[in-house]
């Protein structure tokens, strides 16, 4: 129920501010705060045609009110708002100087929305000199109102009553301090949501642990490993295959391949380590080292090519054409870890790597091929078949042995 609510309201947020995977952060925040502008003033507009007598104020609300709902209008449904930036700050110094001159001047509780309206400025600016036009702007405005309240006092509204300023400031400070914690928390749940897509994103890339060391540490240690199995798959036929479907069909093709691929590898506690065209490659072992990574392998190689063969019989019902797929199993040490600093990647290194390579070209379509090493650590859990000794290109001889099923 919960999740559904939940569901619900970040569905509302985004249609009121725009989805996060199409508007920008600083866009959002600018939506968010012009749309909080509009609320306020017009709810001041409200306010004061129930319980005021000022109708300049009045006037002075509704217009602004307006304009703000014009700002958040462009910024939302016309998808620009960087040239707003400047006509939105003038409008709200604009507005909080003249409603300052009908409360009080400096004296009055309108002053304190000078805080959180600068504050906005300030979150709103994407640059050093945008950021110091608000702090000049504020600060010109504030020193403005200051003198022309001592060269000018007449021109200042004064409250009829004692009894009337204490109202009128305790409840534009109360308000200002709720705007302020409203502004705030809009501003800390949009960089809470931008450092989890961040996040998020890393873990996609890299397995959490190494993402956790690259945060803190800005680099990654390599590390050695005395025993991993590496698992590579390559289609067969793809080359021929691939040119009967549109380069759009084909991305959709390995796509849904590789999506899968990944669901399996996960299952199977592997490390998705890249895809290389058509080839895919995964390790078992790392980052965590365990002592099952080469069952795990194995496993997830045979349920590769159970999926592959579905779909291939799937498609010939249809006279349609697949490839096959040719998976390739090897045991044992290697290095791994990430290299670059701008589009890095977790990778790993080592004669096993190629010997796993030459296990997946040294097979046969429809086969889960694997080295001598990694039958040793299987043999008790699989039923294989002994190729003997087969060359393996710059290898010299291997042996091999084919995976045919989970022993019984």
């Amino acid at each position: 129920m919960k999740t559904a609510l939940g569901q619900q309201v970040n569905k509302t947020i985004a249609q009121l501010i725009g989805d996060h995977r199409r508007f920008s952060l600083e866009h959002r925040l600018f939506n968010t705060i012009s749309l909080l502008n509009t609320v306020t003033n017009l709810g001041g507009a409200i306010y004061l045609l129930a319980f005021g007598k000022n109708k300049f104020l009045l006037f002075l609300h509704l217009i602004t009110g307006l304009l703000f709902f014009l700002f958040y209008y462009i910024a939302r449904f016309r998808l620009t708002y960087r040239l707003l930036y400047y006509p939105f700050v003038l409008s709200i110094v604009v507005f909080l100087f003249i409603n300052a001159l009908g409360n009080a001047g400096s004296s009055g509780g309108t002053i304190f929305y000078f805080i959180p309206a600068l504050v906005i400025a300030i979150i709103l600016s994407e640059k050093t000199r945008t950021t110091i036009f608000a702090l000049l702007i504020f600060a010109v405005a504030t020193i403005a109102l200051l003198l022309l309240e001592k060269a000018r006092p007449e021109w200042i509204t004064q409250y009829l009553s004692v009894d009337e300023r204490f109202a009128d400031i305790t409840s534009n400070l109360l308000f200002a301090q709720i705007f302020t914690g409203v502004l705030v928390m809009v501003l800390s749940q949009a960089l809470n949501q931008e450092r989890q897509e961040s996040d998020n994103l890393l873990l996609n890339i890299l397995p959490a642990s190494i993402a956790k060391e690259l945060k803190e540490m800005e680099r990654v240690n390599p590390v050695d490993y005395e025993s991993a199995s590496v698992l590579f798959t390559d289609f067969a036929g793809f080359t021929q295959i691939a040119e009967g479907f549109t380069p759009q069909q084909l991305i959709e093709e390995l796509d849904g391949c590789f999506r899968q691929f990944d669901v399996i590898a996960k299952k199977h506690n592997l490390e998705k380590i890249k895809t290389i065209g058509d080839a895919y490659m995964a390790v078992g072992g790392i980052p965590v080292s365990n002592k099952t990574h080469a069952v795990d392998c194995v496993r997830a190689g045979i349920e590769i090519k159970e999926f592959i063969e579905k779909t291939r019989k799937e498609r010939a019902a249809t006279n349609q054409p697949y490839w096959q797929i040719r998976i390739g199993i090897h045991t044992g040490d290697l290095i791994a870890g990430v290299i670059g600093r701008e589009k890095f990647s977790y990778d790993v290194w080592g004669d096993t790597v190629n010997t796993a390579s030459r296990m997946e070209s040294s097979g046969e379509a429809g086969r889960v091929n694997i080295s001598q090493a990694t039958y040793e650590l299987v043999k008790d859990y699989f039923d294989c078949e002994y190729r003997g000794r087969i060359k393996a290109k710059n290898k010299g001889e291997i042996e091999m042995y084919f995976v045919n099923g989970v022993r019984t």
